[in-house]
């Protein structure tokens, strides 16, 4: 299998993925192996002619006995709180070696446990569960989304002095967008955008207007031309002029 990754100044640089599987390993520190084996070392080269007592040995075995009790029930915590972020849009957030902060976000593919620790898969990498930052709710990230896109689009309008009825289906989209929000998602657009949007809505309403009234003010003027060519002259000549008349002014 082909082994990829992005080269930068002559070297592989780590993913983020990468970064916080190798902290997760570095933050083993001491274990029950290790309190065993400095147990063992210390009966191996203890002193024959003051040997440690068996009541500290015993003492020294029931602290043992509890730190195991204790990474078990931490283990068994990290394990429970990984599994129940299965199926939810998570934020995560990891360092590399050199420093450089990165955060993604994704759902939770599965929980695996490996060495004491516990790791959640995001696209097919693994994550430290210590570096989820947040479990974010599904309901939040699609408001807030909703809001994002609704505000990229409203910066995308021309200022509204320079607003013209060909914008009328760009303004008609957002205002029907905004309508068709619940209460919850419209709290996340600021009451700027919405006071825009509104202005939007009342000038393209008064643009739609004039231009509605210069139409119809062209077709009564070419109504009536057509009509006096009518009685002005009689026969063919005048019925033809008039519909010449009356068809200009619908073109505009």
């Amino acid at each position: 299998m082909a082994v990829t990754g992005v080269i930068q100044d002559g070297k592989v640089q780590e993913t983020a993925s990468e970064s916080s599987v190798k902290k997760a390993a570095a933050k083993n520190g001491m274990d029950k192996d290790a309190f065993l084996q400095l147990l063992v070392a210390q009966m191996k080269y203890q002193d024959p002619l003051e040997p440690t007592s068996n009541t500290e040995y015993i003492s020294q075995y029931a602290t043992f006995s509890q730190v195991e009790q204790m990474q078990n029930m931490a283990a068994t915590m990290e394990l429970t709180r990984a599994s129940s972020m299965v199926g939810k849009l998570v934020a995560v957030e990891t360092t590399d070696s050199s420093g450089n902060a990165s955060q993604i976000q994704g759902t939770v593919e599965y929980v695996t446990y490996e060495n004491g620790k516990a790791f959640v898969s995001i696209n097919n990498a693994l994550y430290s569960v210590d570096d989820v930052i947040a479990v974010i709710d599904q309901t939040y990230q699609t408001a807030y989304d909703m809001a994002v896109a609704f505000c990229t689009a409203m910066d995308k309008l021309p200022r509204i002095n320079s607003l013209t009825p060909d914008d009328k289906e760009a303004v008609e989209t957002l205002q029907k967008a905004f309508n068709s929000m619940t209460a919850y998602q419209q709290s996340f657009i600021s009451d700027d955008y919405i006071k825009a949007l509104q202005e939007y809505v009342e000038r393209m309403a008064e643009l739609v207007g004039d231009a509605d009234d210069d139409k119809t003010d062209g077709e009564e003027g070419g109504d009536t031309e057509g009509s006096g060519g009518t009685e002005g002259s009689g026969g063919e000549g005048g019925s033809e002029g008039g519909g010449a008349e009356s068809g200009a002014a619908q073109i505009v």
